[in-house]
């Protein structure tokens, strides 16, 4: 596991990007570090270990690695240390995008065509709860959004 001191002394961070200071290759200094993952990470590879660059930058700030790191705004390409925060699976899930197209369009906003009307579940503690149905779709995506504020804090998608 990378440390702290391995990490300031191998890498130079300059908004939100990590550059080489003292690679084993020396042409690599000074040359901005790691390849996208496909996901839009940045991997970077020490003592053969593969990191990503956004764990590398809060380890420099921090001195500590959590298990889960999120990106405040969603852009796991903004690397930059006031949008990265602790977090924990639940926390980081909150902050996600929606995995699957939702037929009303709105996140937490399901269409309940028995009763011609609109759903509202959130997930509360790691379950799925039910908030309310509602006529309109517009009142039921405003519910979606404050009880998302209500139970999920700062970070609630919004």
């Amino acid at each position: 596991m990378i440390t702290q001191e391995q990490a300031n002394h191998l890498f130079e961070y300059r908004d939100g990007k990590l550059f080489w200071k003292n690679s084993k290759r020396p042409s690599f200094n000074g040359k901005e570090v790691g390849c996208n993952d496909g996901q839009g990470y940045i991997k970077v590879t020490v003592d053969k270990k593969q990191y990503s660059a956004h764990r590398i930058i809060y380890l420099m700030h921090h001195g500590e690695l959590p298990d889960v790191i999120d990106h405040a705004d969603r852009n796991v390409k903004n690397n930059r240390i006031e949008n990265l925060r602790p977090a924990n699976a639940s926390q980081n899930g909150m902050n996600s995008r929606s995995r699957q197209k939702s037929i009303s369009g709105c996140r937490n906003v399901t269409k309940n065509k028995g009763r011609n009307k609109f759903s509202v579940y959130i997930r509360i503690k790691g379950k799925s709860t039910f908030i309310g149905n509602f006529d309109d779709l517009e009142l039921a995506d405003l519910v979606a959004t404050e009880a998302r504020s209500k139970y999920h804090g700062e970070f609630a998608f919004k």
